[in-house]
């Protein structure tokens, strides 16, 4: 009995101890913001992650187009992990395997929805990237149910 003891606790320090550093990382929803423009990390749906730099620190975004503005401008572009959530079910996939839908209501406008495997009407990451990185970030506008002074 000592020895399954001793044996759960090694296993428990070990799991306690280990440090995510290759994958996603939890995302607090309606907590967290995007690294690029601020905005709170709340639609599951469009979500974003990057890894990389010296540290192969994480990066969250609220939506795709974000990501890939904000990883443009890093040195490491070309070596970062790119994550993003199948706009249908919120499970994450690697964004440069995935497949884009253009016509989607996205939180930035970028208006590309990813999704695990082809389908009709879909793109492939580098033209939706492209297409992305052409588009401009629009300024944030105040919601129609804000009164005006």
């Amino acid at each position: 009995m000592k020895y399954l003891f001793y044996m759960l606790s090694v296993v428990t320090l070990l799991i306690g101890c280990s440090n995510n550093d290759t994958g996603t990382v939890e995302i607090k929803w309606d907590r967290d913001s995007c690294e690029r423009c601020k905005m709170a990390i709340s639609d599951r749906h469009f979500a974003a992650q990057i890894r990389g730099g010296a540290k192969n620190k994480p990066y969250a975004f609220d939506d795709l187009g974000c990501a890939l503005h904000w990883l443009n401008k890093q040195t490491w572009h070309k070596k970062a992990k790119i994550w993003v959530t199948d706009y249908r079910n919120g499970q994450w996939i690697d964004a440069r395997t995935a497949y884009y839908v253009p016509g989607q209501m996205t939180p930035m406008d970028f208006d590309f929805g990813a999704v695990a495997e082809q389908v009709e009407g879909s793109v492939d990451f580098a033209t939706a990237k492209a297409q992305m990185l052409a588009k401009k970030h629009k300024p944030h506008k105040p919601s129609h149910n804000q009164s005006t002074p």
